[in-house]
Order: structure tokens, then sequence, then C-alpha cells
């Protein structure tokens, strides 16, 4: 209980605290509001701006959500064909950490002229962003299983197939989930590059507040943009407890 109340406890503080010192330096005029405006006001934004907001929010969500399916279906089974063909692995695995390292702000363009505005553009962006930690940590995963259980599988003569449902995939579960953590945190931030220029969702949202110079909407949009992820990312982590929690040491320690 002591160690709940820890968990709980000292973040609650410390979100207190910064709050009271944020507030207070605007009012007493050591930042302008203008920069950093205060906490009051961004919660005043929530609440007058929540009709447009909530629209907003919900089609930011949608869009992460079909990304983020897509990265891990898509993610997953790319991983599996570089693993099981060498020759697939060495000609395209690099690619796949080439097209990692381009800013998908510099793309972010081409896709509203490839799938137009709205929500195909931004489901694009977050995709791109997204798959590779997927497929990165996938391929480790599989790359990781323990020779001694594979000569086992190869000496009692185990098929691909057996040996890719009972060995390589169960054994590679915590890599996977480790890469879906960062994938869905990227698929938030891609989703709201590409609505800055899609037209749509809270990165729309954001934008225009920007240019009404209604910095307090700005930071009330960012503050939901980071609840989705947060959300998304605590929701992976309920997943990753479930499925290891008897066996892993990583979620073993926990129960």
């Amino acid at each position: 209980m002591k160690v709940h109340l820890k968990k709980v406890g000292l973040p609650v503080l410390a979100f207190i605290a910064v709050i009271s010192v944020w507030e207070s330096i605007v009012r007493l005029g050591w930042i302008s509001a203008f920069i950093l405006p205060e906490p009051s006001k961004v919660w005043s934004s929530l609440i007058e701006d929540w009709p447009e907001l909530w629209v907003a929010l919900k089609t930011t969500t949608f869009s992460v959500g079909i990304s983020f399916f897509l990265s891990v279906s898509i993610g997953i089974c790319s991983a599996i064909l570089l693993f099981t063909s060498e020759m697939v692995l060495l000609a395209l695995y690099p690619y796949t950490i080439f097209f990692q390292t381009v800013p998908i702000i510099a793309i972010a363009p081409l896709l509203v002229i490839w799938f137009g505005y709205g929500v195909p553009a931004v489901v694009a962006s977050a995709f791109i962003v997204s798959v590779f930690p997927v497929i990165a940590s996938t391929l480790t995963g599989l790359l990781s299983a323990d020779p001694a259980l594979r000569d086992l599988f190869k000496l009692y003569r185990a098929s691909r197939t057996q040996s890719m449902v009972k060995l390589y995939l169960p054994s590679s579960i915590p890599y996977i989930m480790n890469g879906l953590r960062i994938s869905g945190g990227l698929a938030v931030i891609g989703a709201i590059v590409g609505e800055f220029l899609g037209g749509v969702g809270i990165g729309s949202v954001i934008d225009v507040a920007r240019a009404q110079q209604r910095i307090d909407k700005v930071f009330a949009s960012v503050l939901l943009a980071s609840a989705l992820g947060l959300l998304l990312i605590k929701s992976i982590d309920g997943v990753s407890y479930w499925l290891l929690r008897h066996w892993h040491p990583s979620e073993a320690k926990e129960s």
C-alpha cells in the first residue's frame, strides 16, 4: 500500500508544485502570459472551447487508432518476413532504417498531395513514423530467441510454423511490447504533424489557435494530445502486463 501511495502521491504533489509555481510566475509578471499562459487560463480554455476540442480530439483519436493498428499488423508481419528470408532481410532492412530517419515534417506536404486533405493524409503520416519501431523491435526479438531452445526445436524437427508460433513469437513478445510503446507515442506525433497540413483534428486546432494568438488554446490542445498519447501507452502497458506477468521478469516483479 505504501509503495502504491508513493507512486500516486509523489507525482500528484510534484504536479501541484509545478502548477503553483507556474501560476505564480506568470501572475507576478516574470513571464509574459502571451508566451506562457497561466494554468488557470488553459483550464478555462479547456472548458470554454470543449465542444470544438472534443470534435477535434475524436478525429485525432480515430486517425491514431487506424495508423497504430496498421503499424502493428504490417510491422509484425514485415518483421516475420524479414526474419524468415535472409535474402529479403539483406535486401530490404537497410531501407527500413533509411525511411526511419526521414523527417515526417519534410514529407507531410507530399502526403497531402498524394492522399488529399483530411484523415487519409493524417493516417499516412502517423503510419510512416510509427511502423518502423515495430519492425525493428519485432525483428530484434525474433533474432534473440534462446539458442539452446532453437537447437532443441531443430533436434525434434519442428516445422517453421511450429518454431515461429511456439518459440520465436513468444520469446519476442517483450521486444514487441517495447516497440509498441515507442510506436504509440510516435503515432500521436505523426498524426499531429499530418493535421497541421491536413486541416483536421487537434493539429488543425493548434495551427488555427496559433494564428489567432490564442496561446491558452494551443496549450489546451497540446494537453489533450499528450493525454491521448499517455492513454495509448498506458493501454499498451496493461496488455504487456497481462501477457508477461507470469513469466517475464520485466512484469513478473510487479505482481
